[in-house]
């Protein structure tokens, strides 16, 4: 079972829950304000999740990934996706910010 992290701790202390992740074995799960936000997996346990979505060894990783994404975008789509995003920056008011977080 993987163990919560809330994202301050995350932050100060990634070199370490890296190691734990890679040399311990160990799974996280990283929180921000008590919501799961993300989980520190190790690489084994990442092949083996993409494996079971399809053949991770066809697909490129990382960066490789994104790029290809945005290739396979439409180009009126992208445009539709950015002008979303243009309009939701203009209605922002802004919210509060938790520091704790």
């Amino acid at each position: 079972m993987a163990e919560k992290v809330r994202v301050t701790e995350a932050k100060a202390q990634l070199s370490a829950l890296m190691a734990r992740v890679g040399y311990g074995g160990e799974r996280f799960v990283i929180e921000r304000r008590g919501r799961p936000l993300a989980a520190l997996v190790g690489v084994e346990d990442l092949a083996r999740l993409e494996g079971e979505k399809g053949d991770a060894s066809s697909r490129p990783l990382g960066a490789l990934a994104l790029v290809g994404a945005w290739g396979e975008a439409e180009e009126k789509d992208l445009d539709a996706v950015l002008e979303e995003i243009y309009t939701g920056r203009e209605r922002d008011t802004g919210r509060p910010v938790d520091l704790e977080a």
